[in-house]
């Protein structure tokens, strides 16, 4: 006599759905956070606090008269600087910007001295 035994048919149920996994990628962060993320907001905050600190250490930087031979004076260098800068900031690097520098500046000189201007 032989007894086999037959194996029992598995009653499968779905497990019980819990609490959705999430790992922070997707959750939504406050606007402050997402603001100071980005790295355009750092900028404005780094020249903002530059202004904020010449303001109050410097009393001629108030008048109107001294802003504009600041701004005159920096034009120079941001003319360049600031493409440059966004180049960086957007994670891109722009090897060319010192020969533009250069072509620009003997441009303009031979320009001026060319037509006497």
């Amino acid at each position: 006599m032989s007894t086999t035994h037959q194996a029992e048919p598995a009653v499968t149920t779905p497990p019980a759905p819990g609490p959705p996994e999430t790992d922070g990628r997707t959750s939504e962060r406050p606007l402050p956070i997402r603001l100071l993320a980005r790295p355009e907001v750092g900028v404005f905050l780094g020249a903002l606090a530059v202004y904020v600190f010449f303001f109050a250490a410097a009393p001629p930087v108030r008048e109107g008269a001294s802003m504009a031979n600041i701004l005159y004076g920096s034009s120079t260098i941001g003319i360049m600087a600031l493409p440059v800068a966004l180049l960086m900031i957007g994670g891109e690097f722009d090897l060319s910007a010192g020969v533009a520098v250069i072509t620009s500046a003997l441009t303009a000189s031979m320009l001026s001295y060319q037509l006497t201007m």
